[in-house]
């Protein structure tokens, strides 16, 4: 299965669920900041895709290291990327934002067509930092890198 599957099987061993997402993109940064805010409870762990932990996932998932279109959502020891991942990471939120968890019953090539639209554009849209973001102090310890 390559990464246009939406998941990858038994590749990490990570007793909660982690979110790695581009670190320099601010749509990306915003959504991270989203779920820290909207989450049930606070369970998610996150690394950007530029680290040296989200470039041995993606290694591990056998992935380009240069794949930051797509977020990746590691949830009992599977990866999930593009829309998949999103909805997936979606279930952890308060409602009503854990409602899009229902949108997986969308066909993936129709989910990951407006993905896809979304991710191409997001630099355009709202930019890009020159690093990563720095978590505040309150959250700091959910970030793996």
């Amino acid at each position: 299965m390559g990464i246009q599957q939406g998941v990858r099987e038994n590749l990490v061993d990570h007793q909660t669920p982690i979110l790695l997402f581009d670190g320099v993109c601010n749509l990306c940064n915003h959504a991270v900041q989203f779920v820290i805010q909207h989450e049930k409870s606070a369970i998610i762990h996150f690394a950007p895709l530029q680290s040296e932990l989200g470039k041995s996932y993606l290694q591990q998932a056998q992935l380009p290291a240069d794949e930051l279109e797509s977020l990746i959502f590691v949830e009992n020891g599977r990866l999930y990327t593009y829309s998949t991942g999103a909805l997936r990471m979606s279930r952890y939120l308060k409602t009503p934002w854990n409602w899009a968890y229902g949108f997986l019953i969308v066909p993936r090539p129709i989910r990951d067509f407006f993905y896809h639209f979304i991710a191409r554009n997001r630099y355009r849209w709202l930019g890009k930092k020159e690093e990563c973001m720095l978590p505040s102090p309150e959250v700091r310890a959910r970030f793996l890198s």
